[in-house]
């Protein structure tokens, strides 16, 4: 045999010894986190066995155990049962060695059934001996980076096919294996050393053994420190808790992470494919579903809440084109989030983002258009775009989707045009029926005027089934609380403030004068005697005692600039619709960057839509707002995926007056957004309802207030 062949074989051997070295790396890596889990999971075991009441035992047994004597000793809850030994439990008068056996063999059972399903989840605020070991663990993952599922994958494909080919190939590395092998075996070598030298070639061309033993480097390293582990997932820790969630087997409700499709379609996307090689992020598994519901039907809209990464989604939806052999796509955005998405197309992607807005914007469109890439514009100048009409175009996203409902806009008519040349569009909304039924089936029209076709009130007027079985086709939506498993609660708060004197002489003169704006912001009209700025400062103070990060909104900027007076130099903004792109992104930037307490003001219309603020735990509005979804929006910019605290919301509110006036009536609209726009069983409301225009309310409450004023 020669040397070469000799050769061949040290090379599929040193492969197949790093691919197997990395896979073995992997392994003891999960081992350590899942080991660092064993024993929360033990203690959110204990705390579910002890809401458990004694008559499940019955449930994992015959049925016949008798549980008098346990009751009459004072046992409440499966848990007690655990804790107690056999040994103690035959003590007690009634119950023999068999069944003291019997008693905990079923407590045992239920409490290994509490620790496979127990949730676990990352708290900042509990650094200690069990909590602690966990984010050592997950720092070893996490910062391998984001080839470490591709390299993870790679070795794995490699020791599926190099292991028989380098056992077949073994009686051609040494004189001896030759002659003790038959002429069948030393015929299968030497085929098996043209096969291993081709898989080897095959290897080297996509790098595959630097990208395994990159790999292992990175998964050998040594443990960080407590303090460093910490921080790290601090600055990272939708990272970890991604990892954390699909290590740990937080798995969402399937139909919720499906979001209640039909079956037929479900098991379709399901189905679909979804390519990794230009993607340099995970996905959690409804946001893979997410992804694929794109791509297979083509034109779609999705809806998911605030904060569950629809940027991702789209992004995972774009690489898998990419890798398909699509070269050009198309993202239109609000201006306020442009920065944003060329971040994340050039963080979770290996595909060029090309910015097309300013002054460089014809260059930056050339450059595009001869480079391929994602093209990102915005809303207002997506019109203005020269594109060559033999460009193709493989996917066209317009994230904030719902700006592009009214038809008779310029921007909806862009939109409209590009809907008509591109074959896959993916609309990003999550509010897309804040009013009315009619407004979400015009958006549909710019994707399937077929489907939109289908879509009448008279589906609203049957129920929330009715209403997502005609749109199924081109409507995904999910919510927070149904996948995001480990996120932290949200704490509502309605702080209660009756006006000042000085309040309440502004209030009548606004309500004399019939005008509802002034009405809503006249709380802040005489800011040194203003109850409800008082309140928001003990607030704010407070976070400041607990190190708390805090967002304030308001509609008004002139309530922002009175906030702006009472809190001083720490207050960060305003952000508001004035405010450039680029300036936003700073104001956030060190918002975020501040060490422990900080605040930042913006406008609810303004710093609502598209900004992540999750560094802030404790967001305050300053007046309830006439559509319930913006205020959704709002809390959802820091409740949302990476938030490593509760977030605390208050709802600064004045009884007796506008205020109470807006949730009484919002309540129903708020209710029937619910029903139709994520899911509900409720079947009997008008479709009319839904919509509560600004003018109508405003001319209710004005009339109803000046009639209880008497003025």
């Amino acid at each position: 045999m020669t040397d070469a062949a000799k050769d061949v074989l040290r090379g599929g051997y040193a492969l197949l010894g790093a691919a197997r070295d990395l896979i073995a790396d992997h392994r003891r890596a999960l081992g350590a986190v899942h080991a660092a889990l064993a024993p929360l999971r033990s203690e959110a075991a204990r705390e579910q066995l002890g809401s458990i009441p004694l008559t499940r035992l019955k449930d994992v047994t015959d049925g016949r155990l008798r549980l008098g004597p346990l009751e009459e000793a004072g046992f409440a809850s499966v848990a007690d049962v655990l804790v107690a030994t056999p040994y103690r439990l035959q003590l007690l008068p009634g119950i023999g060695p068999q069944t003291a056996r019997q008693l905990h063999a079923a407590a045992a059972s239920l409490a290994e059934a509490a620790e496979r399903s127990a949730t676990v989840r990352v708290d900042v605020e509990r650094r200690d001996e069990a909590m602690t070991p966990v984010v050592v663990a997950l720092h070893r993952l996490v910062n391998a980076g984001p080839e470490l599922p591709r390299a993870r994958a790679a070795a794995e494909e490699v020791d599926e096919r190099f292991a028989p080919l380098v056992h077949d190939a073994r009686p051609a590395g040494s004189w001896w294996r030759r002659i003790l092998a038959g002429p069948a075996k030393r015929e299968r070598a030497r085929e098996a050393v043209g096969e291993l030298a081709e898989a080897l070639r095959a290897e080297e061309r996509r790098d595959a053994r630097l990208l395994i033993s990159q790999a292992s480097v990175d998964l050998l390293r040594p443990d960080a420190s407590p303090d460093e582990a910490w921080i790290d997932f601090e600055l990272r820790a939708s990272d970890y808790q991604t990892l954390l969630a699909e290590l740990a087997a937080l798995d969402p409700e399937r139909g919720a992470a499906e979001g209640f499709l039909p079956g037929d379609l479900a098991a379709r996307v399901k189905a679909q494919p979804l390519d990794d090689a230009f993607r340099r992020v995970s996905l959690r598994g409804y946001q893979s579903f997410g992804a694929r519901f794109a791509l297979v039907q083509r034109r779609v809209i999705l809806g998911d809440e605030m904060g569950l990464g629809k940027t991702i989604q789209a992004i995972a939806a774009i690489a898998h084109l990419r890798a398909e052999g699509a070269t050009h796509f198309l993202v239109a955005c609000p201006a306020s989030v442009l920065i944003n998405w060329v971040r994340e197309i050039e963080t979770r992607s290996t595909v060029a983002a090309h910015p097309l807005h300013g002054p460089g914007r014809a260059a930056a469109l050339r450059k595009w258009a001869g480079d391929g890439g994602v093209a990102v514009t915005t809303l207002s100048t997506l019109h203005s775009l020269d594109v060559p009409p033999d460009l193709r175009v493989g996917m066209f996203v317009v994230d904030e989707a719902h700006y592009a409902k009214n038809h008779e806009t310029r921007r909806a008519q862009a939109v409209a045009r590009w809907c008509g040349r591109t074959e896959r569009v993916l609309f990003l909304t999550g509010t897309p029926m804040e009013n009315r039924v009619e407004e979400f089936r015009s958006l549909v029209a710019h994707l399937r005027p077929e489907v939109a076709e289908r879509v009448r009130p008279s589906d609203a007027a049957m129920g929330a089934r009715a209403f997502r079985s005609a749109v199924a086709p081109v409507y995904l939506r999910r919510n927070q609380r149904d996948v995001l498993v480990e996120l932290p609660e949200v704490v509502h708060v309605d702080e209660l403030e009756e006006f000042s004197r000085a309040d309440a002489a502004a209030y009548r003169r606004a309500v004399a004068a019939g005008n509802f704006m002034a009405m809503r912001r006249a709380a802040y009209a005489v800011p040194k005697k203003s109850a409800k700025l008082g309140r928001l400062v003990e607030l704010v103070e407070e976070a400041e005692a607990n190190d708390l990060k805090v967002v304030v909104f308001s509609y008004f900027r002139d309530v922002l600039a009175a906030v702006q007076g009472a809190l001083g130099p720490r207050a960060r903004g305003p952000i508001s619709g004035a405010t450039p792109p680029e300036r936003r992104q700073e104001i956030v930037d060190a918002f975020t960057a501040d060490p422990g307490h900080a605040v930042l003001l913006a406008q609810i219309q303004a710093g609502g839509v598209g900004l992540n603020l999750q560094a802030a735990s404790v967001v305050i509005l300053c007046e309830p707002q006439v559509k319930p979804t913006m205020e959704t929006q709002a809390v959802a910019r820091a409740h949302r995926m990476g938030q490593v605290r509760t977030v605390q919301v208050h709802r600064l509110l004045t009884p007796g007056g506008v205020d109470e006036r807006m949730l009484e009536i919002l309540q129903v609209k708020s209710m029937l957004f619910d029903e139709y726009a994520r899911r509900s069983d409720l079947a009997e409301q008008t479709p009319d309802a839904v919509d509560v225009s600004e003018q109508a309310l405003a001319r209710q409450i004005v009339a109803e207030e000046q009639e209880r004023l008497g003025t």
